[in-house]
């Protein structure tokens, strides 16, 4: 008997330290590999998501969507706050959704009133002609896709080159990576997506 369970503890050793650096190497769990392309993309569904995505970029740590106290604004109102990097969007009664947001670089800050002029699903993606300049490598169009940096949803702001729109990159959320434009991960920005309408006002803040 005795023989028996040092067999057995020598069995789950084995397996664990083999786990251990196959985890080490970036080994994909299984139950990883059968996840949907888009979980794969931008992360959630999975109780331990791989450390690299399929494009070799290190998988995002999602910044939790939630109701959280919040007043001041209307109902159905977007505001923006760039210095805290979070989007809500108002509910009443004192509360509103809250997400996580990708907002300007340095140089590319912005604030102020606007309203929402349209949306798209899978949205094609044409440069302006400033990032184009900025960024001479950039491709002229791009249609619509996972592979698209504007992602799942894109919402235009009124006024401006501006948009609410999702991302191929969710590492970058949480961080003042953009051009201007506010980023989302693509389950957020369909959820914020069905959320408004033509005509919300979406107020910016520093």
């Amino acid at each position: 008997m005795r023989r028996l369970v040092l067999a057995s503890l020598c069995l789950f050793a084995v397996s664990g330290a083999s786990f251990s650096q196959a985890h080490a190497r970036g080994a994909t769990p299984a139950a990883v590999e059968d996840l949907d392309p888009l979980t794969m993309l931008f992360g959630g569904g999975a109780a331990t998501p791989a450390p690299n995505g399929p494009d070799g970029r290190p998988q995002a740590v999602a910044i939790p969507r939630e109701i959280v106290a919040f007043d001041g604004y209307a109902p159905g109102t977007v505001v923006i706050n760039t210095s805290e990097r979070r989007l809500y969007y108002v509910l009443g009664n004192g509360q509103a959704v809250r997400y996580g947001v990708g907002v300007g670089r340095p140089g590319f800050e912005w604030s102020g009133v606007r309203s929402i002029a349209s949306k798209r699903e899978w949205p094609d993606w044409t440069p302006p002609a400033q990032m184009l300049k900025r960024r001479p490598d950039l491709p002229r169009h791009m249609e619509g896709g996972l592979n698209n940096p504007l992602g799942a949803r894109a919402m235009y702001l009124s006024g401006s080159l501006y948009r609410i729109h999702g991302s191929n990159e969710p590492e970058t959320i949480g961080q003042a990576v953009s051009s201007g434009c506010i980023r989302m991960t693509n389950d957020d920005v369909v959820d914020l997506y069905n959320r408004v309408k033509i005509g919300t006002r979406v107020v910016v803040t520093r």
